[in-house]
């Protein structure tokens, strides 16, 4: 009986069979690894999707129909339809500088017009005047500038045709620092307040002669 009794705890505790203890230390440990490979890939997962993020923040404000130029975002190009026989036109459009440097709009060209120049027009006796801006005009960094009718706005000099609506006008702008920047702009009715919108009231307008006039 003796000798049974002492083989049989030989058994239990030899090297063969794994201790209740022995188990249990082994299953923590294979938890903690479990545990530190989840945080990990939390880890990677969150890494990942602030990258997606940043991505997604620096691509979204340039849309496909943006034009991009150094620090620039040229948005909304637009020009109004003119009559037959007319010798100047508009041209529209939003400037944001995403720098932090100052840039200028000094003018311009186009295929149809002898020149392109950026004037500014102003209430003067009940009359809209217009004017060149001396110098160009500035776009501050961090700032966003808008050409519209009634205001700031690039000026057709000397037309070769007529602006027809539908039709996509190319033209070239001229900046101090980020240079010469090819887009077109999209030709609405005559009168149209904006892109795609309809006509608008006629503002009584003195024209000034062009001819003499120098960038």
């Amino acid at each position: 009986m003796t000798q049974r009794r002492t083989k049989a705890v030989s058994i239990v505790g030899g090297d063969d069979v794994a201790s209740p203890v022995t188990t249990l230390f082994a299953a923590a440990q294979a938890k903690r690894k479990l545990a530190n490979m989840e945080y990990l890939m939390r880890q990677i997962i969150g890494v990942l999707s602030s990258l997606a993020f940043v991505t997604f923040i620096l691509a979204a404000p340039v849309r496909a129909d943006d034009v991009k130029a150094g620090d620039l975002v040229i948005t909304q190009a637009w020009s109004r339809a003119t009559p037959g026989g007319a010798k100047v036109g508009g041209g529209y459009l939003t400037i944001e500088n995403k720098g932090s440097a100052p840039d200028r709009l000094i003018g311009g060209s186009a295929d149809i017009a002898g020149k392109v120049q950026v004037h500014e027009m102003s209430m003067n006796n009940g009359v809209m005047t217009m004017r060149p801006v001396d110098g160009g005009l500035v776009i501050e960094p961090g700032k966003t500038v808008k050409l519209t009718p009634g205001g700031f706005h690039l000026m057709l000099l000397d037309l070769k045709g007529p602006l027809k609506q539908g039709e996509k006008l190319p033209i070239t702008l001229e900046f101090e620092k980020a240079g010469k920047v090819s887009l077109s702009l999209d030709v609405e009715g005559v009168g149209a307040k904006g892109p795609a919108s309809g006509s608008g009231e006629q503002m009584p307008m003195k024209m000034h002669d062009h001819s003499g006039m120098k960038m």
